[in-house]
């Protein structure tokens, strides 16, 4: 188990065993948990995942992983090629980002994935999140994953809290804590934590009803409290810079070669939105201009 791990009294090692338990029978069949999928595969998808829903990243993973199944695959993909590739997933820097660590995969560890979080997470991109996620999903050794719904999870599960807030030091302390001591099965633990967060303990509606450890939730003996912090602010995606620079996009993967500054100007009508987005994207690598000046996918 993860050095962050502490003593905690039974009942808490018992509400993981709970959800481990409720996991083998109420677990979504995702094609990156399958026995057979590789530590790049589980890589990939944790990075595909990362504020995107599961059902848009699944078509786009399965094609993903047949045309780059290995780090070494990706490594000789050019840029354009993985942008294009990467679709409409939403914040394409990721695809970038994901082939700057196969490249990194190749170049220092003969590219295999390492097993160890702090070589993962020397990794270009790679951060706690997702160096833990990939050593406990990819490689099957133990440690406390904490994404946004295993936090949601702890505050009412164990803190009594309607929301997480912002992120603590106590984050992975306190999921390590609930981990059954078994590494396979705190494996799993790790899995449906997040789970539970995505299916059942969700942020605005939770069913509290079908919930595996409701009859221990501190949130729920405590009467559901409301969260004490200002309300949420709902994201908006029409006419915002993402959007725009999604449309840019767009007509540049559609394109077989550089196109000329009109076509992006009839992609997006408010002309300093267009202008600032397009300069975001070729700050971020995400596009390039020609000596002639056109714009183009980078080579």
């Amino acid at each position: 188990m993860d050095s962050t791990a502490r003593t905690l009294p039974a009942s808490g090692r018992d509400l993981g065993e709970a959800l481990v338990d409720w996991y083998a029978t109420a677990a979504r069949d995702l094609p990156w948990r399958r026995p057979q999928v590789d530590p790049w595969a589980v890589l990939v998808s944790e990075v595909m995942l990362q504020q995107t829903p599961v059902t848009r990243v699944e078509p786009v993973w399965r094609e993903w992983m047949a045309r780059w199944p290995t780090p070494a695959a990706l490594a000789a993909a050019s840029p354009a090629e993985v942008i294009r590739a990467w679709g409409k997933l939403g914040y394409p820097r990721r695809a970038l980002r994901l082939r700057e660590t196969a490249l990194a995969l190749t170049e220092r560890h003969g590219g295999v994935v390492p097993a160890d979080v702090a070589a993962l997470e020397a990794l270009p991109g790679v951060g706690t999140y997702t160096a833990r996620a990939v050593a406990c999903f990819g490689h099957g050794r133990p440690q406390p994953v904490v994404d946004t719904n295993v936090r949601r999870v702890v505050a009412r599960l164990v803190h009594g809290r309607a929301e997480a807030g912002s992120a603590r030091a106590t984050d992975l302390t306190d999921v390590a804590a609930l981990a059954p001591a078994d590494p396979e099965r705190a494996v799993r633990f790790s899995v449906a934590a997040m789970e539970l967060g995505a299916l059942v303990c969700v942020a605005r509606t939770p069913r509290c009803g079908v919930c595996p450890v409701r009859e221990s939730c501190a949130w729920r003996l405590a009467g559901h409290p409301a969260a004490d912090g200002p309300p949420r602010r709902v994201q908006t995606f029409a006419g915002t810079d993402r959007q725009a620079r999604g449309r840019l996009l767009d007509v540049l993967r559609a394109a077989p070669g550089p196109v000329e500054a009109r076509l992006l100007d009839e992609a997006w009508a408010d002309a300093v939105q267009r202008s600032r987005c397009l300069d975001s994207l070729l700050v971020d690598g995400l596009v390039e201009q020609t000596p002639d000046g056109r714009f183009r996918l980078p080579a």
